[in-house]
């Protein structure tokens, strides 16, 4: 309790002190990388991803500023845009779908826990690992998900178009391409039934703030001495997100499981109730692709929904439901991140909050006109092809700067091993 206080009377400090100081100087390069910046939260907006791995660098390369700076930037750029696709996707109800909402609750409440545990972990592997592996890792991975991610958006452009000369815009079925196979979502996607209810489901996203809540404080209490983990309290704390991840996510099954149960006993309750009905092993594998989303991004430290977004398209999730779950659970991991720099000493916060407005107002222009197109095309391939070129974009911009680096190691006489996590 007393680290919680101390850390928390740091930053009100700081805050106060930092406001004094001067912002960056908004000259042609801020003002260029802003309007960059705000075309890539339009496209990343579209696909319901953070578009980190885009920030970073045109912050970096036009605006001149450091890693650590520009990784703070991206953190509050992401969560604003986010905010505002998850305040866009509450009024977005789908007549694809019933007339129901595109978030799914159901997922975001399986995913996140794991999610969070993913990243804490990715972030001290990459602590750990050499440069030189971590741009292997990442063009290696980014590069099969691009291919993936276009190929499905390829094959689902192809059967819109039959549908749209069949059937006419109207009567654009709902589908879902996978692994090259086109198939009915009628048929359940592994299982899982799509929400049910047409109001907000106050319980879950209370849940889902309890998660955030719980592994906030884990954060706040281990700490950290001067930016490195070391020390046998921070051990102890950060292995507590592992108990905790777990506990949540059975917690969760069991809620879900005692619902279903009673909803088999009154079926007049299913309109009324947002609850999955697949079995435990189908619902297992969502919190097993967040757990490797988060591990990864935190490695390559770009957020997890660039990442979890091309999991859930491969395993059948239709692309609006893809995108909107994936902004919502996105937006809980980037207020996470956004809340830990500041807690650290963030500097420059007042331009940091200028970005995160413009990525804000970029994305309800991405997002109303992605929707406004697919209401009046039925192209909802729109989303997966915006998922595609933010991947894309991010791996060559990404893996060309780790790829400098390591080549600056090299020509340096540099140590190129595996380092402590002290």
């Amino acid at each position: 309790m007393e680290d919680f206080s101390s850390n928390f009377f740091k930053w009100v400090v700081h805050y106060e002190t930092q406001t004094q100081k001067m912002t960056l100087k908004m000259g042609a390069p801020m003002v260029m990388a802003g309007i960059l910046c705000f075309i890539a939260a339009s496209i990343s907006s579209a696909g319901g991803i953070g578009g980190g791995g885009l920030f970073i660098p045109i912050l970096m390369i036009l605006a001149g500023l450091d890693l650590k700076t520009a990784s703070s930037f991206s953190a509050f750029m992401v969560t604003g845009g986010s905010t505002a696709n998850f305040i866009c996707n509450l009024f977005i109800r789908s007549a694809k779908f019933g007339g129901k909402g595109l978030i799914d609750y159901d997922i975001a409440l399986l995913s996140e826990p794991c999610m969070l545990l993913g990243v804490s972990a990715g972030v001290i592997c990459n602590r750990v690992f050499p440069e030189w592996l971590i741009t292997i890792l990442f063009v290696v991975f980014l590069a099969w998900s691009t291919f993936k991610t276009c190929r499905n958006g390829i094959l689902l452009w192809k059967f819109e178009s039959e549908q749209v000369i069949r059937n006419g815009i109207e009567e654009v079925e709902n589908y879902v391409v996978r692994d090259g196979d086109r198939s009915e979502v009628e048929v359940p996607l592994l299982g899982m039934k799509r929400s049910n209810t047409l109001g907000f489901p106050w319980m879950k996203v209370c849940i889902l703030v309890m998660v955030w809540l719980a592994f906030f404080a884990l954060y706040l209490l281990r700490g950290s001495r001067n930016g490195q983990a070391c020390g046998g309290e921070y051990w102890i704390l950060s292995s507590l997100q592992i108990p905790l991840a777990i506990v949540f996510t059975a917690w969760i099954l069991w809620i879900m499981r005692r619902k279903e149960s009673n909803q088999h006993q009154t079926p007049k309750q299913q309109d009324t109730e947002d609850l999955t009905s697949c079995e435990p092993p189908s619902r297992l594998i969502f919190p097993i692709m967040a757990l490797m989303a988060g591990l990864l991004g935190g490695v390559f430290g770009i957020g997890g929904g660039m990442l979890i977004s091309p999991f859930l398209l491969q395993v059948g999730i239709p692309p609006e439901v893809t995108a909107a779950t994936c902004s919502f659970m996105v937006f809980f991991s980037s207020t996470m991140s956004a809340f830990q720099y500041l807690f650290l000493g963030m500097e420059h916060t007042d331009t940091a909050l200028i970005f995160s407005v413009i990525c804000f107002v970029a994305s309800l222009i991405g997002l109303m006109v992605v929707q406004g197109a697919i209401q009046t095309y039925g192209r909802a391939s729109l989303i997966v092809f915006s998922v595609g070129l933010v991947m894309a974009l991010s791996t060559i911009l990404i893996s060309s700067f780790g790829a400098l680096d390591v080549w600056h190691d090299y020509e340096s006489g540099n140590y190129m091993g595996f380092k402590s996590a002290c």
